[in-house]
């Protein structure tokens, strides 16, 4: 019933920017800019075991972190086709173009039962949907496979240094078994909304390792796309 809600309140209710509030506009044209960039490989310091190779669009502030939070947390929905379309580019940037293997599997990172009940809706899970399309629009097979999930409860994670986060997630993540063969059947793209202290996509990347995966036919391991990071995460001099 919420994400019925959500739904149509985003139609009938007036529309303000995701990124600046401008009114009478679900995104302008100068917040949407700040998503149209070349994505980045982005690693955070410290960097944790089993960290997978990441490309980010853009930092994490201004516009972008307002969009984010929107679509997360305030139900702009109308904002996943847009967080989608950086996301696809992140997964062009870092796992390649049609022809270059099987087909990609977006591999969201599953949400915390409680937050995906008290937001009505899975953001991440809704973006890389967005982000498949995107792609087989292009040309590029790629589908969505929700293969992880949570096989305990974690705390919140706000407020949590890196140390405390990777020891709250330790574990916490196991491929689903009716999943496990179908990761061997394309490349695996981890996909994320937001990279901070990495804490998250290396437990999503132990999972899916522990899995039997490896990476596929890539010889850096397994990929992983967000459509920000942290500024200090940005790899500027190191590719």
């Amino acid at each position: 019933m919420r994400s019925w809600w959500r739904e149509m309140t985003g139609l009938v209710l007036p529309a303000a920017c995701g990124g600046c509030g401008s009114p009478r506009t679900e995104l302008c044209e100068e917040c949407a800019a700040a998503l149209d960039a070349e994505p980045r490989r982005a690693r955070p310091a410290p960097e944790p075991a089993g960290f997978p190779v990441v490309h980010a669009v853009a930092p994490y502030e201004n516009a972008v972190r307002a969009m984010l939070l929107a679509h997360k947390e305030r139900g702009a929905l109308g904002l996943a086709g847009v967080l989608g379309g950086a996301l696809a580019a992140a997964v062009r940037a870092g796992a390649g173009h049609a022809g270059d293997g099987g087909p990609l599997l977006l591999v969201p990172v599953p949400s915390a039962r409680r937050a995906t009940a008290r937001r009505g809706h899975d953001p991440v899970r809704r973006i890389a949907a967005a982000a498949a399309a995107e792609l087989r629009r292009g040309g590029t097979r790629a589908r969505v496979l929700t293969a992880l999930r949570q096989r305990r409860a974690v705390a919140d994670q706000a407020g949590l240094g890196a140390r405390d986060r990777q020891a709250n997630l330790a574990g916490a993540l196991v491929v689903a078994d009716g999943a496990r063969r179908l990761l061997d059947g394309g490349r695996v793209v981890l996909v994320d909304d937001l990279l901070t202290t990495g804490s998250t996509l290396a437990e999503a990347a132990r999972a899916v390792r522990a899995a039997g995966h490896v990476g596929g036919s890539t010889a850096d391991g397994l990929r992983a796309v967000v459509v920000a990071a942290s500024p200090s995460a940005f790899e500027i001099n190191r590719n």
